[in-house]
């Protein structure tokens, strides 16, 4: 038996039959759960028996954090940790980190700050020293949701992070560059290369648990989230899913790996027009159509339990019988129970563990018990906790209520076998990742050589932003050589497009492009779009806004009227096209796909209309002067317009909301279509791309 590397700066080494141990609970002997030689479930077994009900109803927490790095303002006197929040922007009061760990005994985090690996390794090694100085000695796990794609304005202005952190398009880009490839002949290694030099940037810093990926598929175009997935494909997504999860994870967890907790079981995508359960309005999962869950919406999710997925986070909102058809899977009914998904039994346990074979945990999205309880808002707060760990679920997020979870368990509303058997799982995954072990500490020397040997890892994801470009019209305009352009970039806040502006010019700039900076005297304007509508925390007043408007007129589900924007200074993009036009000049027009936008008053102006996501100027600007052809296809349909998505009297769309957008015609009134034809009569469905 070979020695594997211990590290320790509270407890002792002993030496037993010539190899070390750590002494993890100071009583001078060796315990299982301290002997690296035994399973991980033989050494959870040991400690959960060792542990007390307070010990264990901590595990059975996650909540977020925010470092001293990245919070100066908060930080606790070593300036790494923080001490207690009371008012943090989202997060609300955090208690000081030294008393949960020390105190309230949690040991799963949610890092919220976005750290050069660096800092992120020297914060996570404080935690770690706090978590061994206890009792028992239980190190802490770190999860974070994805870090490796570029997710809206994150670096408007730059990040340090960025020179940390492999940046990829945003995943409906990633979706868009990996299409292109299968289009062209080859196979997934693109997705492949992605989470395998993700997975080495997370170990390096010390995140050994991802809050990713969202694998929904994408049905309803209004839904707020369709950003942070890959798109309406479910044979595509469950594709990706397997070899996102091996990736990581590798073909069983282990101590190389990243523990994936995927979402949102059983998919989010089947909203009530496009209202997000972050909020009363879009509790409901809406299945009008016979078989779309088995369909569409669990098909990934099937493939992530093969898989063998660490953990599964279910979506907050609850199926509605009265707005849906009957769904089965494998030829049985669905008793639908109209509560949360992390506290209906049948799914997490009938269909998700029984009949797709999930053996990991089940981790509930944020915030289940104090705010988006559908379903359950009658219970009290020990209720609520025994309703989600009786259902299956096995530890709680967005949550510090050790009292009342502890009070659940003493008032007997939940068994203490179901807590035991949540921290055996949690502890188990911590075992197999090798926490407790040779990783409980990170090398912060390492991590330094590590983020500094990046250019290959850097130049791969820079691949995938220019194959995520996706050419959808072009009037024999590209490539764009030796003609003076204008760059531009259109913001819903002006401000931000500003900063656009100068960053898209820069790119310009760098690849030699003869730049004026007065649109009048331009061959070509570039004009990039950033459209932006709605947020997902927030209800908007009606329906969310898929036009490219600005100050339009809407009508709020309470029949009032109020004004929409999402373009700020729309009427000077249309100013400059009708410029240049006179002038005998092109328009090329670079949207930014975030949600399935309706494009025809952009289309009818744009001689070139490209398609990004996310996707770095640099990268779209060389596919413009043609040193890269643009090879991206769409991972979604983009609507024709306002009547394909519209809502009847009875607040039923027209196009069904729990089909992806290819398959809407399918229940469409008839001469009716749902994907958008322009000029040129390219229809801007799933898969299209020049």
């Amino acid at each position: 038996m070979q020695q594997i590397p211990l590290e320790t700066r509270h407890k002792e080494i002993i030496n037993v039959d010539g190899l070390e141990f750590k002494d993890l609970n100071n009583n001078g002997k060796l315990d299982p759960y301290e002997d690296w030689r035994l399973t991980a479930e033989e050494r959870a077994q040991d400690l959960v028996q060792q542990m007390n009900l307070d010990e264990k109803v901590g595990m059975m927490l996650i909540n977020s954090l925010l470092s001293g790095k990245g919070h100066p303002e908060w930080a606790s006197e070593d300036g790494v940790l923080t001490g207690e929040i009371e008012d943090a922007p989202i997060f609300k009061h955090i208690p000081d980190t030294k008393k949960l760990i020390t105190d309230y005994h949690m040991r799963h985090f949610i890092a919220r700050d976005l750290l050069p690996i660096s800092d992120q390794v020297e914060w996570v090694n404080a935690l770690q020293a706090q978590a061994e100085a206890s009792r028992l000695g239980i190190p802490v796990i770190i999860a974070s949701n994805s870090r490796n794609e570029v997710n809206g304005d994150t670096y408007i202005d730059g990040d340090p992070a960025a020179d940390s952190w492999s940046l990829y398009p945003g995943t409906l880009g990633i979706s868009a560059a990996q299409k292109g490839d299968l289009a062209k002949g080859a196979d997934y290694e693109l997705i492949e290369n992605f989470a395998d030099n993700s997975r080495q940037e997370w170990w390096h810093a010390g995140l050994r648990k991802g809050y990713m990926y969202m694998i929904d598929t994408v049905t309803d175009p209004r839904w707020q989230r369709i950003q942070q997935t890959f798109g309406e494909d479910p044979l595509f997504i469950s594709e990706i899913t397997g070899r996102l999860i091996d990736g990581f994870q590798g073909q069983s967890l282990n101590e190389w790996g990243i523990a994936l907790t995927m979402k949102h079981f059983p998919g989010g995508g089947a909203r009530e027009n496009g209202f997000d359960p972050h909020y009363k309005e879009g509790k409901w999962n809406i299945y009008r159509t016979a078989n779309s869950l088995e369909d569409y919406h669990l098909p990934a999710f099937k493939v992530a339990a093969q898989h063998n997925v660490s953990s599964m986070m279910p979506y907050y909102s609850a199926p509605s019988i009265e707005k849906s058809h009957y769904q089965s899977y494998e030829g049985d009914v669905i008793p639908f129970e109209e509560v949360g998904f992390a506290f209906n039994e049948y799914l997490l346990n009938d269909i998700l563990r029984d009949k797709m074979g999930f053996t990991g945990y089940i981790n509930s999205d944020t915030g289940i018990v104090d705010n988006m309880d559908w379903g359950v808002e009658s219970l009290s707060k020990p209720g609520k906790f025994a309703k989600a760990i009786n259902a299956g679920t096995n530890i709680i997020a967005g949550n510090t209520d050790v009292a009342s979870l502890k009070a659940a368990v003493e008032k007997g509303y939940v068994p203490i076998q179901r807590i035991d058997q949540s921290n055996q799982v949690l502890l188990e995954e911590m075992f197999k990742l090798g926490i407790f072990d040779s990783h409980t500490y990170v090398d912060e020397q390492a991590a330094r050589d590590f983020v500094n040997n990046n250019a290959d890892r850097q130049e791969a994801a820079y691949q995938a932003h220019l194959k995520s470009v996706t050419l959808l019209k072009d009037q024999q305009v590209l490539p764009v050589k030796n003609q003076k352009v204008y760059i531009e970039a259109f913001h819903k806040e002006a401000d931000k497009a500003d900063k656009y502006t100068d960053k898209a010019r820069k790119a310009g700039q760098a690849l030699d492009f003869d730049l004026s900076y007065d649109y009048s005297q331009a061959d070509v304007a570039v004009l990039f779009l950033r459209p932006v509508s709605g947020d997902y925390f927030t209800s908007t007043p009606g329906l969310l806004e898929l036009e490219i408007c600005e100050n339009k007129e809407n009508i709020a589900l309470n029949g009032d009227s109020y004004r929409e924007t999402t373009i700020t200074n729309l009427d000077r993009y249309f100013a400059i096209a009708d410029k240049v036009h006179q002038n005998g000049g092109k328009v090329i027009t670079v949207i930014n796909i975030t949600l399935p936008w309706i494009l025809g008053n952009v289309e009818a102006v744009s001689d070139v209309l490209i398609a990004g996501y996310d996707t770095w100027e640099k990268a779209i600007l060389e596919v413009v002067k043609g040193d890269f052809t643009a090879q991206g296809k769409l991972p979604l349909t983009l609507p024709k317009n306002a009547k394909v998505i519209g809502v009847d009297e009875d607040f039923k769309c027209i196009s069904r909301n729990d089909v992806p957008g290819y398959a809407k015609d399918n229940y469409l009134r008839e001469g009716m279509s749902y994907a958008y034809q322009d000029s040129q009569d390219n229809v801007y469905e799933l898969n299209f791309g020049l």
